[in-house]
């Protein structure tokens, strides 16, 4: 038996507006399309708003990490720091693989963790924001999740792994609707991969467009076979904006003669740099710093746009925003520069998220945090 509808929402992370536009993706089977405002940040911050509908303000997820000496989980460190030298050792990329496995296990962390290039030494002093897995029922504490509402609901629902690959997710979801799922939320990860590396590629980038559309044409067919009428949307969290320069604030602000933590505390993300204070020294003489680098404080007006303000200043006494292309070389993400990043201003050309529908899209989504109450209120209907 048929159900009359199946719903189905894939999830491409870094689908940006401009690239769709530029490939001209998936006109023919999805004819209505929308630029969307991306959530300020990065996936770290997109996927738990467009899990929940709540910002950064709300669920707290900014960058990975946030200084926070009296809640990090990793104070124990500290007493093995003689096992973390030489430096150059741990950090090389595969060691910090298999160390970030290693702290996941004996942690419990459930959700993506990774330590990035982030200093051992300074892990006594930050916080990480994703240790639960944000796709299933209480993966978002107090908050209620995508997979909380919809079993609430009683919605006959199926939501990807996260940790499979995108092929590995779209059979699974074929298999869901095999077995009588009729709302599908999709996820897939590789082409945010595929942009930070190659993303001024036009051919690199067009090649995998078109192996998304093989797996977006298959669920099609599938959902097909097993329902009267099909809806099918497509969402992003942001897009992706080549490289345009490198700046090294790290080095400048160890050069200061200021103590991290004692003086201040920082989170270099790849774009942005996200000062706490410690003592009103460490505010001047780092505003005077910053002055020299191509970028500005947000304003508590663009942090209310942005939906990230929070009074608790928890995402840091004052956030530098890197100018569009500008990447922080090294930071605590990376110690060599991607070909494309994301993470700057949102009303930047490249940043720019998208939203294909095979069925009309309603006037008010206009910003990722929208997609969840859409998402629901098209589950209601099935």
């Amino acid at each position: 038996m048929k159900h009359k509808t199946i719903e189905i929402f894939l999830f491409i992370d870094a689908l940006g507006w401009k690239i769709v536009n530029d490939h001209h993706f998936l006109t023919g089977l999805l004819p209505h399309r929308r630029r969307i405002d991306m959530q300020f940040g990065y996936s770290c911050s997109a996927i738990p708003t467009i899990l929940s509908g709540k910002t950064p303000a709300e669920h707290g997820h900014l960058g990975l990490f946030r200084f926070a000496p009296e809640e990090s989980p990793f104070k124990s460190l500290a007493r093995l720091a003689w096992l973390f030298k030489p430096a150059s050792f741990w950090n090389r990329g595969r060691v910090r693989h298999h160390l970030s496995k290693v702290l996941k296990k004996f942690y419990g962390f459930t959700g993506y963790f990774q330590l990035y290039r982030m200093p051992l030494w300074k892990l006594k002093f930050v916080d990480y924001c994703e240790k639960r897995n944000l796709f299933v029922a209480g993966g978002m504490e107090n908050i209620a999740n995508l997979h909380d509402t919809l079993s609430k609901k009683g919605v006959n629902f199926h939501i990807s792994d996260w940790h499979l690959s995108d092929a590995e997710n779209c059979l699974a979801a074929e298999k869901a609707i095999e077995k009588g799922k009729n709302f599908l939320f999709v996820y897939t990860a590789s082409f945010d991969g595929v942009l930070h590396d190659r993303v001024g590629d036009d051919k690199a980038v067009k090649e995998k467009l078109d192996e998304i559309q093989k797996l977006v044409e298959s669920l099609y067919r599938k959902a097909e076979k097993y329902a009267e009428s099909v809806q099918f949307t497509i969402i992003s969290d942001h897009g992706m904006t080549p490289l345009a320069g490198t700046v090294d604030i790290m080095d400048k602000v160890a050069q200061s003669g200021l103590v991290f933590g004692k003086d201040y505390g920082v989170c270099y993300d790849s774009t942005m740099a996200r000062f706490y204070y410690l003592n009103d020294n460490a505010r001047s003489v780092i505003a005077e710093i910053m002055k020299e680098f191509p970028g500005h404080f947000l304003s508590k007006e663009e942090e209310l746009k942005y939906r990230i303000y929070r009074s608790d200043r928890a995402f840091g006494d004052e956030i530098f925003l890197l100018d569009a292309g500008i990447q922080i070389v090294p930071s605590d993400m990376g110690g060599i520069p991607l070909n494309g990043m994301h993470g700057f201003a949102p009303e930047n050309e490249h940043s720019f998220a998208a939203l294909l529908s095979n069925r009309e899209l309603p006037e008010k989504i206009e910003h990722v945090a929208d997609y969840f109450n859409f998402m629901i209120e098209r589950a209601e209907k099935l």
